[in-house]
C-alpha cells in the first residue's frame, strides 16, 4: 500500500474524495514527537491550493493517470477542440480545464492533457508562449531606463503591461501562470 513516503511533486493522490496534485511536500522530524509531511496540494477540479500536514507512513491512494499531447485547434461555445497528436482524433474539452492562462493560448498550441481512464482530469497548457504584440503606443529611444510600463494588446486578445521600448509586431515571453511580460523574443 503506497505511503506518504512515496511522495513526489507532481503525484496526484485521491484526497478527501477529490483528486489533488502535490506541489511540494517536505518530510520533518522534529526531536520530539512523531515524524510527519507537510505539503501543498492543488485540487485539480477548482485550482485551489492549500497546506496539508500527514503523518509519516500515513496510507495514500495514488491516482494513475495517463498524459496525452493533444494539439488546441479552436474554441467552439464553452468548449476547446483539441487533437490528439498520435491520432488525429478530436475531442471536445471544457473550458473549465484550463487554467487562466488559457487567455494566452493560440491555436495550434500544444497542451498537455491528463486522463483517468477515459475521463479527463486536467489540462496543462505551456508555462512559457511567444506571442506578437498587435496594438501598444509607440516606443521610444531611451525608455529602457525608468521601469515605467504600458498596455499592450496581443494577438490572441488578452492585454498585458510591457515595458516602455516594446512595439507593435514584437514577439514577447508571456508567462501563462502569472500573464506577465518575461523577455522580448525573435519570431
Amino acid at each position: 500500500m503506497p505511503d506518504t513516503s512515496d511522495f513526489r511533486n507532481g503525484l496526484i493522490i485521491k484526497f478527501r474524495n477529490d483528486l489533488y496534485s502535490i506541489v511540494e511536500f517536505q518530510h520533518v522530524k522534529p526531536g520530539k514527537g512523531g515524524a510527519f509531511v507537510r505539503s501543498t496540494l492543488k485540487n485539480l477540479k477548482t485550482g485551489k491550493v492549500f497546506d496539508n500536514t500527514f503523518r509519516a507512513g500515513e496510507s495514500i491512494e495514488i491516482v494513475r493517470v495517463e498524459r496525452k499531447k493533444y494539439q488546441y485547434l479552436y474554441r467552439e461555445g464553452d468548449f476547446l477542440v483539441c487533437m490528439d497528436n498520435d491520432t488525429f482524433e478530436q475531442i471536445n474539452v471544457p473550458i473549465a480545464y484550463f487554467s487562466e492562462g488559457f487567455a494566452y493560448l493560440k491555436e495550434s498550441e500544444e497542451v498537455e492533457i491528463l486522463f483517468n481512464g477515459d475521463q479527463i482530469i486536467n489540462v496543462e497548457i505551456p508555462i512559457f508562449v511567444a506571442l506578437k504584440v498587435v496594438e501598444t503606443e509607440p516606443g521610444f529611444k531611451g525608455d529602457t531606463a525608468t521601469g515605467a510600463n504600458k498596455p499592450a494588446k496581443l494577438e490572441t486578445g488578452a492585454t498585458i503591461n510591457v515595458p516602455l521600448f516594446i512595439n507593435e509586431d514584437d514577439y514577447l515571453k508571456v508567462d501563462t501562470r502569472t500573464g506577465e511580460y518575461v523577455e522580448r523574443v525573435k519570431s
